[in-house]
């Protein structure tokens, strides 16, 4: 089990407001220009090979969802062990000095875990994820390949970040709190049928914000504009003075509200467990 601390950094977040970090975020245009350049490496990250092998982006190297996750029992997608993490990256070409980009096909997910699991490996700065993904990529009519990339082995320094991570006693700190005392917002980025619906359920003292709406379509995952998001996230009192905990139901759903928190400037972090373990190990629960 991976250390996971919370403790006094609820107290970074600043009354003077969000920076966005427009870094996260490349467009096809910039990669076109930059996809050989000698230090930048393109990751495909999905559950599987098959869009990959039906036609990537040229030069960009294959990684499974499930070399980034490992499941226990009743619990899912945690986090690997580090040295498990460093193999698998330096296997796929990143090394200290890359400039990683990441991209996922028929979803975003496993390309958002990826960032969330390099942030955790203290590589965040040097992540970047491709706005819209292989869609938008093939959608502008650009060059595709089939042809499976094997990169040289790259060089890679993990330095772990686990006050990323939180575990499940601060999660019921946080929750046992009325919503206006909480040191820190729990956000729940699964839909909405999910959280309040007639069979949902979720931690007490929740928000909710399905992740799907920070992206402009269903079919169209760019990130909506900083404006938008920015005044999304306001309506339910995640505003830049105050931490936010993403959670999900296994630690997918939640690394794109991480990662599009993180984008706007927000002080987040991560409640890997989520509901798989909240439920698991009998935590309370609101319907």
């Amino acid at each position: 089990m991976i250390c996971k601390t919370f403790g006094t950094l609820l107290a970074v977040a600043t009354l003077a407001g969000a920076a966005t970090r427009p870094d996260m975020l490349v467009t096809t245009d910039w990669l076109a220009q930059h996809q050989n350049d000698a230090k930048v490496v393109i990751l495909h990250v999905a559950a599987n090979r098959t869009a990959y092998d039906a036609g990537h982006i040229p030069g960009a190297r294959f990684v499974g969802l499930p070399q980034l996750v490992v499941n226990g029992p009743g619990i899912l997608n945690e986090l690997p062990p580090v040295a498990d993490l460093k193999k698998v990256l330096e296997a796929a070409g990143v090394s200290d000095d890359s400039r990683i980009i990441l991209y996922g096909d028929a979803s975003v997910l496993p390309a958002t875990r990826a960032y969330f699991t390099l942030d955790y490996l203290g590589h965040g700065d040097q992540a970047a994820l491709l706005d819209g993904g292989l869609e938008k990529w093939r959608a502008e009519g650009r060059t595709l390949s089939k042809d499976a990339v094997t990169a040289a082995a790259g060089h890679f320094t993990p330095h772990p970040k686990p006050e990323l991570v939180v575990q499940i006693d601060e999660v019921k700190r946080l929750s046992a709190k009325p919503a206006s005392s909480q040191s820190a917002v729990l956000l729940d980025a699964r839909p909405a049928a999910d959280f309040k619906g007639e069979k949902g359920e979720h931690i007490p003292g929740a928000v909710n914000q399905f992740w799907m709406e920070n992206q402009t379509t269903h079919e169209n995952q760019t990130l909506k504009t900083d404006a938008d998001l920015l005044a999304l996230y306001a309506k339910l009192g995640v505003t830049p003075d105050k931490p936010v905990v993403t959670y999900c139901h296994s630690g997918m759903q939640a690394t794109q509200a991480y990662f599009t928190l993180k984008h706007l400037g927000y002080d987040v972090r991560l409640y890997d467990g989520s509901m798989s373990e909240w439920t698991a190990k009998g935590a309370p629960v609101e319907k």
